[in-house]
């Protein structure tokens, strides 16, 4: 019974009883193909492909459709890269420096393209000849159900749960300087007590006749300084 190979990677499956003697060269490749799939960083050169390029997952061989992340380059003009075979699963981190956008495609379902000087996050879903190629790098950079929009601050802090004016309070040189200068009680005073300065950046709690202010002036005033 001849080899077998899997539908996403074309990693040879040795039919029992086969290749003996030989084995361990399969073995190996087999090996090697994991590793480019799990950590492989792959050039894909597009300077004699025109419109037109195939990535393509070969059985049982080395391919550049085995890549986790491509970096693309050379390209003489846009640029269509047909992922094959379209029954295969695939997710690509793409880094396109190639000098012109290149259009990921499977099958007759929906293509992403990527401009110069871009990168993407992209998988084949390996639906056969209604294969699509779908982006999903918002689901992780600029989604409002994410950590962060790296696009655009005000998002960015909504996300973070520190949206000014609803969450925290914006930067104010006045109220910083306040800060700065006086040491704050850390406690409350009681009943119709006043905030007093002992003139060395210390306030606390005062009683209205012991700071020396006429119950009448600070009717309706939240702070009084004064000796």
């Amino acid at each position: 019974m001849p080899s077998t190979y899997t539908t996403n990677g074309g990693i040879e499956k040795i039919a029992t009883g086969e290749q003996s003697g030989t084995w361990g060269d399969t073995t190996n490749t087999n090996f090697d193909i994991l590793d480019r799939i799990t950590n492989g960083v792959g050039t894909i050169d597009l300077s004699a492909s025109g419109a037109a390029h195939t990535l393509a997952t070969t059985d049982g061989t080395l391919s550049d459709g085995m890549y986790r992340v491509l970096v693309l380059t050379g390209a003489t003009e846009a640029c269509t890269i047909t992922v094959t075979a379209n029954d295969a699963q695939k997710l690509y981190y793409v880094v396109n420096t190639s000098g012109f956008a290149a259009t990921f495609t499977q099958g007759s379902g929906g293509n992403v393209t990527i401009a110069n000087n871009e990168n993407a996050i992209i998988y084949c879903d390996g639906a056969g000849d209604g294969a699509q190629v779908v982006e999903f790098t918002d689901e992780f950079l600029n989604s409002a159900n994410n950590l962060s929009d790296v696009a655009n601050a005000t998002t960015a802090r909504t996300n973070l749960g520190v949206a000014i004016g609803t969450n925290v309070l914006a930067y104010d040189a006045n109220l910083q300087s306040f800060v700065n200068t006086f040491t704050l009680p850390t406690s409350d005073g009681t009943s119709n007590q006043v905030l007093a300065t002992n003139g060395s950046g210390t306030l606390s709690f005062t009683d209205q006749s012991e700071s020396g202010v006429d119950k009448g002036f600070v009717v309706g005033m939240s702070i009084v300084f004064g000796a």
